[in-house]
């Protein structure tokens, strides 16, 4: 099966399931290259260096930003996050397929300088079952809940600007449509 294009950018709104998605790809295709983003926010339990992000200093980030060594940054609740260039351009130098898991503001960067790429958009089956399901993931406070569907509102009416969208009702349907778009025929 050949995968065409190299670039591939996930985007959902938060409990949205693509970074479960992506996990279970990587899972089933281990030469894909999945992007770590940089973040200046510091490490959660469980976060591991280079697996989950790179930790940064504020200075470093802003460094980095100077010499242009991001596709996309944005300043976050208070915190930096990035795309770095560098080991993106090295996935597809080798022919890999390379997977970023980016918000819809970041895939929409990506997208206008690498225009060839990809951007599929996993969208809840009603905005009711999302709340539900991230109400119910348990990993956020009610405030942060608050935010991330006031923002997610807003993510869920760019849906339609995305090359595709994926509707995750049932987990491994969504999977299956996501691989459907990553090996279609080429025309």
């Amino acid at each position: 099966m050949k995968v065409n294009p190299n670039l591939y950018i996930i985007s959902s709104v938060a409990g949205g399931g693509k970074s479960t998605i992506i996990s279970e790809l990587l899972t089933e295709f281990p030469d894909f290259y999945f992007s770590i983003s940089c973040t200046t926010r510091e490490p959660r339990p469980g976060d591991v260096e280079g697996k989950t992000y790179y930790f940064l200093s504020i200075e470093e980030f802003q460094k980095r930003i100077t010499n242009g060594e991001f596709y996309e940054w944005a300043e976050v609740h208070g915190n930096y996050y990035g795309t770095p260039k560098a080991p993106i351009l090295d996935a597809i130098r080798d022919h890999r397929v390379a997977l970023l898991d980016l918000d819809v503001q970041g895939a929409k960067s990506v997208k206008a300088l690498r225009p060839e790429s990809v951007t599929i958009f996993i969208e809840p089956p009603s905005r009711e079952i999302w709340i539900e399901r991230l109400i119910r993931r348990g990993t956020d406070s009610k405030t942060s809940i608050e935010r991330r569907i006031e923002n997610g509102i807003r993510e869920l009416d760019e849906a339609p600007s995305f090359d595709y969208v994926v509707v995750n009702d049932r987990l491994e349907d969504a999977i299956r449509d996501v691989k459907t778009i990553l090996f279609q025929k080429e025309s």
